[in-house]
């Protein structure tokens, strides 16, 4: 039987698990809409940690990956001291990083964000864009998805 859960065309993705912090709440006492962005964030961070090329690999390969198109849809909100369980899901890795993101109330269960990220590689020493990622990515996911781990 099929899992109900779409976890992308390579089911390649990452969880990771926070804490809502005072200092993220808005004046109505929940999660102010910015601070999502910060939690895909450190969803990405553990999808790309999974697959081998976390933020220091990444400087090492002489690449950046600048965030070029982030969008988030909120469905519902935490408050503080809620868990969240944010999920990154690797959607594209050839022409861009495209992730998409689910954030769920990690005690309930309960979907209150989605999103998507998408960013373009940069040669660093060039200081030019890459219209395509840079073959230490691709070989990183490839492995990845063949079971070689990083």
């Amino acid at each position: 039987m099929k899992s109900k859960e779409n976890n992308g065309p390579y089911n390649i993705y990452a969880e990771a698990e926070i804490t809502v912090e005072f200092y993220d709440l808005d004046p109505m006492q929940v999660v102010w809409h910015g601070n999502y962005v910060n939690y895909f964030e450190v969803g990405r961070r553990a999808l790309l940690e999974k697959i081998g090329y976390s933020y220091d690999e990444m400087e090492k390969s002489g690449y950046a990956f600048p965030v070029t198109e982030v969008s988030a849809k909120y469905i519902g909100s935490l408050r503080f001291r809620d868990r969240a369980r944010v999920k990154a899901i690797l959607m594209e890795y050839e022409n861009c990083l495209m992730i998409r993101y689910e954030i769920r109330n990690a005690q309930t269960g309960i979907l209150t964000t989605k999103g998507t990220s998408t960013q373009m590689a940069c040669d660093v020493m060039k200081h030019e864009s890459c219209f395509v990622c840079p073959p230490i990515l691709i070989k990183k996911i490839e492995a990845f998805i063949k079971g070689e781990t990083p």
